[in-house]
């Protein structure tokens, strides 16, 4: 079987290998040909859905939406598309990545449950800066990018003591050939519910003041599991239940990946997860369900922080956004007779400083770690991977800035410009453009 991920990017289909007997088929193809087979029968959606709120959806429209027609690129411009669908950048994005994906068609999904679930969804995003439904139509939009373009895993490979020649390239095939289609559809929904009810106040901070979350959850994880219990409720309400076909296996499993992948977002379980990834990458195996796992969770992370690897006009947007989100949290804390969490206070930011160590420190690991792995993108006519590229540039401009500020003294926040330090991360920095020295708390970085 054939499956067609792209009618206008040839070089994106994934060919099937055929195959005479069954007991020859991976682990992943019997996945797949299980879910396929139940969905021959019938179209996936009507041509207009209005959700139990009112809110209208042509699917004629979003099929040939132009707005959505750079999906795959990563230079995706979300703030222009947001602008036009304020209230449903996420339903319709996820729509999107659905159809392109054929998991309506697969799943049987049901068009008004997708759509009263994915609205309600994003409705539950709040009205702040940062942490909005624009953002988790971001990180669904990475999570696309980073599985659906061909890669070249360099792990597993097997080179023979005996040959001087080097091993060949391992053949390119997109992560989203790999999982089953069950498991793309776990990464999607979890990448649109990462973050939902998301408060624009970091971990820590709700610790501290003793909100009810955090006693709730035990101080540990607290909004990522507030994110992943709360947006679950909505999935399970009889009309927003779109995954109701799944049989009771699949359900537990969806689940289980679903949850799996959000708490993957908490920044605590940063440098767990790539090392686990690095310790195990001589074995690593995707037709292992756990090393799906693993690989899925690197992808959601890497699209959780991908600011600093999208192209500058992107990557300056979401710094200004944070950089308000986190005032509003200093300016809470002042209210609040609380010490400010450092490069939370609007009048000594140090934006270059914080932003120079988060990329050196969280951003880049994971990215090399993935780069090194083969688990980047290098699309045609590039050298290396445009998440690499767009990084480094990136990070020359905030060093150059530290430059600046220190010629003359005079840190500045540019306007209250700041990267896009993504989820809780907060206060780490250096004193010198090597971020690698004299950074004062990365675990406090990582604490919030």
């Amino acid at each position: 079987m054939q499956k067609k991920f792209f009618k206008f990017q040839p070089y994106w289909k994934t060919e099937a290998t055929p195959t005479n007997n069954n007991e020859h088929e991976t682990s992943v193809d019997q996945l797949r040909k299980a879910s396929v087979s139940r969905k021959e029968s019938g179209t996936h959606v009507d041509t207009v859905v209005t959700t139990i709120d009112g809110q209208r959806y042509d699917t004629k429209e979003l099929d040939h939406d132009p707005d959505f027609s750079e999906t795959a690129e990563w230079a995706f411009p979300i703030f222009q598309i947001s602008r036009k669908y304020p209230k449903t950048i996420l339903s319709r994005l996820t729509y999107n990545i659905f159809q392109q994906s054929e998991l309506f068609r697969i799943f049987k999904v049901s068009p008004i449950k997708f759509f009263n679930f994915f609205h309600a969804l994003e409705k539950g995003y709040w009205e702040i800066p940062y942490h909005n439904r624009i953002h988790a139509a971001d990180v669904l939009h990475g999570c696309y990018y980073l599985s659906v373009h061909p890669v070249r895993p360099q792990f597993g490979v097997v080179k023979s003591p005996d040959s001087l020649l080097p091993a060949p390239l391992p053949q390119a095939a997109s992560i989203m050939s790999q999982m089953s289609t069950l498991e793309l559809m776990a990464l999607f929904t979890a990448a649109a519910m990462h973050d939902y009810d998301h408060p624009g106040r970091t971990n820590a901070f709700l610790v501290t003041v003793e909100d009810k979350k955090a006693i709730l959850y035990n101080d540990r994880s607290v909004l990522e599991n507030h994110h992943a219990a709360e947006s679950w409720k909505l999935l399970n309400k009889s009309e927003n239940h779109f995954i109701e076909n799944l049989d009771p296996a699949e359900m537990k499993r969806f689940r289980y990946l679903v949850l799996e992948y959000i708490l993957a977002t908490d920044l605590k379980q940063h440098f767990e997860i790539i090392m686990t990834f690095n310790d195990r990458l001589a074995d690593m195996d995707l037709q292992v369900e756990s090393d799906r796992l693993l690989v899925g969770k690197l992808l959601i992370k890497m699209a959780d922080i991908n600011s600093p690897t999208k192209p500058y006009g992107l990557h300056r947007q979401w710094t200004d956004r944070i950089c308000e989100e986190f005032y509003e949290q200093g300016d809470d804390e002042r209210r609040r007779n609380l010490a400010i969490t450092p490069y939370m206070d609007r009048g000594d930011a140090q934006v270059a400083k914080l932003q120079d160590s988060f990329i050196a420190h969280v951003v880049s690991p994971l990215a090399q770690a993935m780069h090194e792995s083969g688990l980047l993108p290098i699309l045609p006519g590039l050298e290396t991977s445009e998440l690499m590229i767009n990084m480094q540039h990136n990070h020359r401009k905030w060093k150059e800035e530290i430059e600046i500020e220190t010629a003359n003294y005079e840190p500045t926040c540019n306007g209250g410009s700041v990267n896009g330090v993504i989820e809780e991360e907060s206060a780490s920095t250096s004193d010198s453009p090597d971020p690698r020295r004299d950074s004062p708390s990365l675990d406090s970085e990582l604490s919030q």
